[in-house]
This record gives structure tokens, sequence and C-alpha cells, in this order.
């Protein structure tokens, strides 16, 4: 069943005009902002959490905690991180978009973010929604799908509130139309 996966590409490439499709300079150094910091040198790992906000370049990260995976490389001072991943609240913000889930893995050896979960992508007056975006940094090109993760988010109460039921594979969006004289 190829034609959903096709209709979503589709889909994110009307989205996303051109000139938003800007390369990320992921080779810029990575601030973060955090209630709280934990890092354990041993196993390369630290954790974020209270209002977290990653900025690197023209992109911000801002998510409830973030946990960071690092490579014993020290480069400039500085250890060299690998991955991130973003839980509670996740908002990615670029030039001209914005994407929301509960979830995000941003993987820096192969530039790419992934996000799971009641995700919701805006352009201008666009909108898309499905359960699975994938954003290569280096090409700029931004793929949704209905594919989605089954669980919590661990939200408790609420009627549910907070909870990441698969989308039964549909990708769903509103387009806006231009303006006619």
């Amino acid at each position: 069943m190829r034609a959903p996966f096709t209709l979503a590409v589709l889909i994110v490439a009307a989205v996303t005009p051109l000139a938003a499709q800007q390369r990320h300079d992921s080779n810029a150094p990575i601030s973060f902002d955090a209630a709280h910091a934990q890092l354990a040198d041993k196993s390369g790992r630290g954790s974020l959490s209270g209002n977290v906000i990653i900025r690197q370049a023209e992109m911000t990260i801002n998510a409830a905690r973030v946990t960071v995976a690092y490579s014993g490389e020290v480069i400039g001072g500085a250890p060299q991180i690998t991955r991130m991943d973003a839980a509670g609240g996740v908002t990615v913000r670029r030039p001209d978009q914005t994407a929301r889930s509960q979830y995000a893995i941003y993987d820096l050896k192969r530039r790419i973010i992934t996000m799971l979960g009641a995700v919701t992508l805006t352009q201008g007056g666009n909108t898309v929604n499905g359960g699975r975006l994938t954003i290569n940094l280096d090409t700029g090109r931004a793929v949704i799908d209905g594919s989605s993760v089954a669980g919590s988010s661990g939200a408790t109460g609420n009627g549910g509130a907070g909870n990441v039921t698969q989308s039964g594979g549909r990708v769903t969006g509103v387009f806006s139309v231009p303006k006619r004289d």
C-alpha cells in the first residue's frame, strides 16, 4: 500500500515551497537552556529537564525533557553530541515552519530529525497532520506519514489527554487558497 506514503510526500512538497527548503547548518554549535541538567560522563549521556530550549543556527527545539548522547571525543573543550531524544510537547521551529509532536529524535550524525506522535507541520496557512515526520536537515526535505506509535506520553487523567495512538495510517491537512483580486 504505497499510495498513502506517496500522497504524503506530495502533500509536504506542496506545504513546503522551495524557498523554505533551505539547508540547515548542522555543524553550528548547539546551545541549551533548561531548569535542570545532569551529566553522566562515564555513560556519555546527559539529561535536561524543565522547559528545555535547544538552539542550533536558525532552528529551535522546545521540550519538557531532552536526553543527550555524546561520544567520548572532546573538541574545543566540548563533548561531541551524537543524538538528542526529546519528549513532552516537542516543538521544532525553522524559518517559516513549525512542527509539533510528543517525541522527537535528532540524529546529529545523519542530520535527521524524526518526530513521532500526533505530529502537526504548519507553514503559513497550511497544516498537515500525521503520525511521523522526518526532516532531512541537509536537503530541507520533510516527509510526513500516517505511521504512529502506540503508547502514552506519560500523562495521566484528563480523559486520556496526551496519549499516542495509531492513527490508521492517514495523513490529514488544510491548504490555504490564494485570494483573488
